[in-house]
């Protein structure tokens, strides 16, 4: 078997081929192609089973153009949804084509060709997205994989709590690397030989975080990145694993409060310092999805949903209660001039 850690930036997407099968966890950034150019570079057309662990669009991204493009046999959700374009316009496909859909929940066993997928998490769903990701353990002989989406640490307990056996060579940090996830007693149940994240280069969340880097170094786990190493692949006989990486990277804890702007900041900054028009682009706070929202400087798509949850708002300036943006990035977000507050 091959897994593809797909290096997506400041997203997830994981391939798995082995026989004649091939299941993608997760399907990378909404605002990019990079999951649907990789799938055709490794000459795929037809998937058995397409996984989105939750609605936020830098899981489901390109979903909707993977179950348009491919042959999909089923898609599985977690069952919680979201407001955001992304999130239609994957319902919207899977409508269209047809497609099937599941939603697994924990305990659930499924035997696919020689791999055993173990749902282990959740039980149920009560909108959390972030929390109630679905999480997995993945047996291909003797060798486990286990993946967590953007479960943070009181569902890692409760993994631990429901007695399964979490023991896996391989571990996928949760959230990205963030000090959310990847508790220490996770770490202890899980005890993995090599622990990979997804994340972007100098990503504006400071992914992953110092503390994690620690946690996973102190119980002798290997630790590769998608930032550092670019796309890394395992590939398991079943009884002996191999990583292959692309590049040849340092990992370093990310910084919350970069020097450098992102990409879409820099963008939105150059139209601003070159004087561009920005009227006609507002973008209503109060009732935009969270593609548009992203739009305005610093904020991503953890942000965006923080926006979204925090309505309605009176004025910009009440942009402050949302984590992370503080005076300064407020006065960035004015001087953009795209953010503007409707009913």
């Amino acid at each position: 078997m091959q897994v593809h850690f797909i290096d997506v930036g400041q997203a997830d997407a994981t391939l798995f081929l082995f026989g004649s099968y091939k299941i993608l966890l997760d399907a990378g950034d909404w605002d990019n192609k990079d999951v649907v150019d990789y799938l055709h570079s490794q000459g795929i057309s037809q998937i058995d089973i397409a996984i989105g662990t939750h609605p936020d669009a830098d899981h489901i991204g390109q979903l909707d153009k993977v179950v348009s493009q491919f042959e999909v046999g089923e898609v599985w959700m977690s069952g919680n949804t979201s407001t955001s374009d992304t999130y239609q316009r994957v319902m919207e496909a899977i409508d269209s084509t047809q497609t099937g859909y599941e939603e697994p929940r924990m305990g659930d066993i499924f035997d696919i060709g020689d791999l055993q997928v173990e749902v282990l998490y959740p039980a149920s769903i009560s909108g959390e997205t972030n929390q109630e990701s679905l999480a997995f353990k993945m047996s291909y002989g003797d060798i486990d994989f286990i993946f967590t989406g953007d479960a943070e640490k009181a569902q890692e307990q409760e993994m631990i709590d429901s007695a399964t056996n979490l023991e896996a060579e391989i571990l996928q940090l949760g959230h990205h690397g963030s000090n959310t996830s990847t508790s220490q007693a996770f770490l202890e149940a899980v005890s993995p030989e090599l622990s990979i994240y997804s994340a972007g280069n100098e990503n504006q969340y400071g992914h992953p975080h110092q503390e994690v880097i620690d946690r996973v170094r102190n119980v002798g786990a290997d630790l590769y990145g998608t930032d550092a190493h670019g796309t890394i692949m395992v590939t398991t006989d079943g009884s002996s694993y191999q990583v292959t990486t692309h590049e040849n990277g340092e990992i370093k804890a990310g910084q919350s409060n970069l020097q450098e702007k992102t990409e879409r900041e820099a963008e939105s900054e150059s139209a601003v310092e070159a004087g561009q028009d920005t009227e006609g682009q507002c973008i209503d706070i109060n009732s935009a999805g969270s593609e548009q929202i992203q739009e305005i400087i610093h904020i991503g798509p953890e942000r965006a949903q923080d926006v979204i949850d925090g309505r309605p708002f009176q004025s910009i300036d009440e942009l402050t209660e949302v984590s992370g943006i503080g005076p300064s990035r407020l006065k960035d977000i004015k001087d953009q001039g795209i953010a503007c507050v409707g009913g």
